[in-house]
Order: structure tokens, then sequence, then C-alpha cells
């Protein structure tokens, strides 16, 4: 006598997956791994210390209510926070504009891009000796940052006033020996932005960017000449990470940690208004 036909038994359950979906999971739980990875340990954050620090305290608490957890870094100049951040010991800083960013990235051969705008720290004419920039006397001495970055900034700035022209073909960093005009024969005298800011007792005006000024307890509405306004502005300040970085898991909720309510009215009060918030 034949054998009945074999029937499944009933035990074994049907598949809940196609071999394609199962496929397609396995493909992507690498990327979803590498994401959870990231976001579980602290992600490190280099700033300048001062009043940034205070800053910084409540975009940890921010980022901690996403599941975020930042171990922030201080240093006291910025040249060591990009080397850091090239060489993977911070995986993302916040102190610097375009510009700086650019001339840092040629210098160290890094690919370090900005992912989120933070504020902008306009760079102004300061005096402790006169009133206005047209009374500025012939032979005036004006400091200016040693960087070429920021040089060439507070040239621009200077220049846009019509204290002097720097020649056309300057490029964007242009330096003292590029100043084609100096109708009123000014000394431009470079200096490091800490002994600049606390220079300015020695000098009849200092182009300080608005943060070292705060810092050296420049009074920054008496001692104000004149200063950049935002619009169009290159120099605005921004959180920057390695270009590998750029579309990591983390860099979203680390932007958003920073761009909320509470750190504007925290950065208005730290810098009582003399920085600008720069997101919208």
């Amino acid at each position: 006598m034949r054998d009945a036909p074999q029937t499944r038994p009933s035990s074994i359950p049907t598949p809940l997956f196609s071999r394609r979906s199962i496929l397609a999971f396995l493909a992507v739980t690498p990327a979803l791994l590498s994401a959870a990875r990231a976001q579980s340990r602290p992600i490190r954050v280099g700033i300048l210390s001062g009043e940034d620090e205070d800053i910084w305290r409540i975009v940890q608490e921010n980022a901690h209510t996403s599941g975020l957890t930042l171990n922030v870094v201080t240093f006291s100049e910025g040249n060591p926070i990009d080397a850091a951040l090239a060489a993977g010991d911070l995986d993302a800083n916040a102190f610097q504009h375009g510009p700086y960013l650019h001339a840092q990235n040629t210098a160290l051969g890094a690919h370090i891009v900005p992912v989120g705008n933070t504020y902008f720290a306009p760079i102004g004419v300061y005096s402790d000796k006169w009133k206005s920039v047209s009374s500025l006397p012939e032979g005036a001495t004006i400091g200016v940052p040693a960087d070429p970055t920021n040089e060439g900034r507070a040239l621009k700035l200077l220049q846009s006033l019509g204290l002097l022209k720097i020649a056309p073909d300057a490029g964007e960093m242009p330096t003292a020996l590029d100043i084609a005009e100096n109708p009123k024969n000014l000394t431009i005298k470079e200096l490091d932005d800490p002994v600049l800011a606390r220079s300015l007792p020695d000098l009849d005006a200092g182009v300080v960017i608005t943060e070292w000024a705060y810092k050296a307890g420049i009074d920054l509405k008496k001692s104000l000449l004149a200063r950049e306004s935002m619009e169009n502005n290159p120099y605005i300040n921004f959180i920057a990470v390695n270009e590998e970085n750029a579309h990591a898991s983390w860099v979203p909720p680390l932007v958003k940690a920073f761009q909320q309510p509470n750190v504007r009215a925290k950065l208005i009060e730290a810098y009582h208004g003399a920085i600008i918030p720069s997101w919208t």
C-alpha cells in the first residue's frame, strides 16, 4: 500500500520576510549600527575658553534631551582646535568663520566643513583716545589682528571707512603690505588677538574681534567707533566637522541643540548684545 502524502507540520511558522527583504535589511544594518555606535559615546566638541563655556553648558543640556551626550573640550586659542579635529581627537568644533577655516584647511591639508551657524562676532574699531573715525589724527597707530584672515578683515573694514585703500590684486587676505593708499599715513601694527585687545590704551585705535574686546574688558559701547554689519558677511561663525562626518547621524541633533531659543538668550546675555545669533 502507498504511503500517504506527507504534509507540512502545522507547528512550523510561515516565514515573515521574503528573501529580498531579508537581504535589504542585512544591507542597511551596518549603517544603522554605525549610527547607533556614534551616538552611544560622547561627541567631542572643541571651543574657545571663556564665555562660550557658559553657552555650551546649555547646548549640552539641550543635546541630552535628544539622547546625545556632548564632551566639550576648551582651548585658549584657535589653531590647535582645527588641528585636533583634523587628527580625529575631536568630532566637531565651534569657534571660527569661513575665511579662517579656509586658511586652516590649506595649512593642515584638512577637509573640515561647516554644518550649522552659531553667531556673528563683528570686528570693530575701538579707541580709548578718540571719539570718532574722522577724529583719528595724521600718523595714528592702529592695531590689527596678526593672523592673515582677520588682518585682511580688519583692513577691509578700515578701507570701508575711507581710511586707506587696498591694492586691487591683494586677494581675499590682504596684509599691511597690500595697502596701496594711506592718506593719513597710518601706522598699522600687527598684534595677536589677546595682546591687541589689551593694548588699546597704547594705540590710537584697534580693530578688534568683539569676543576678544569683551574678554579684555573694553567698553564695547563707549570705545566703539565703527563695526561690521552681518548682512552678506562671510565671517559668520559655525559648527564644523570633518567632511567624512558631514552627514553623520549625530550632526543634526548637535546643530539643533545649539540653534535653540535658550541658547540665543544666553548668547545675548553673556556677551551683553555684542555678538549676534546667526540662525533663523
